[in-house]
């Protein structure tokens, strides 16, 4: 019986493994995309972009832990019909999260726009909002269409 239970838990941790890597896999996917879509969009130099893509790795990754971790707790207490069963208590606190959160995440885009105007000049900032939004709709078009086939 202890046999069993010790296949089990091992089955159920490689399971978790595979999964998280294959989440790896895709954000990965998802960055080398974004990496050359870019680079066509903003049309970098060679300077510009050895100075471009570390500091955008960063911001990226940042607020890739804010969106997943910090959000994401809020957001299940904000499922079903929870909100019909929460007091005013709960939910100033919940309301407090996401403007802590937004606010932080305000101040790290406003941060990578500050450091990006020390490298490019400020019609490539503009164009690489641009390229983020026309990105962000590109991929989920292509998510859409993938989920409608199925």
């Amino acid at each position: 019986m202890k046999f069993k239970k010790i296949l089990f838990l091992l089955l159920i941790s490689s399971l978790s493994c595979f999964a998280q890597d294959g989440m790896k896999e895709k954000k990965n996917q998802v960055k080398e995309l974004k990496v050359s879509f870019f680079n066509s969009e903003l049309n970098l130099t060679n300077w510009e972009t050895a100075k471009f893509w570390p500091i955008y790795n960063a911001f990226d990754d940042k607020q890739f832990e804010i969106r997943h971790e910090k959000v994401k707790s809020y957001r299940n207490l904000m499922k079903g019909n929870l909100l019909d069963k929460m007091n005013e208590k709960d939910a100033t606190t919940i309301l407090r999260q996401i403007e802590s959160t937004d606010e932080e995440l305000y101040l790290l885009r406003k941060g990578l726009i500050n450091n990006l105007k020390k490298i490019l000049p400020k019609v490539k900032i503009l164009k690489l909002k641009k390229a983020e939004e026309d990105f962000n709709r590109k991929l989920l078009q292509q998510y859409k269409e993938k989920n409608s086939k199925n």
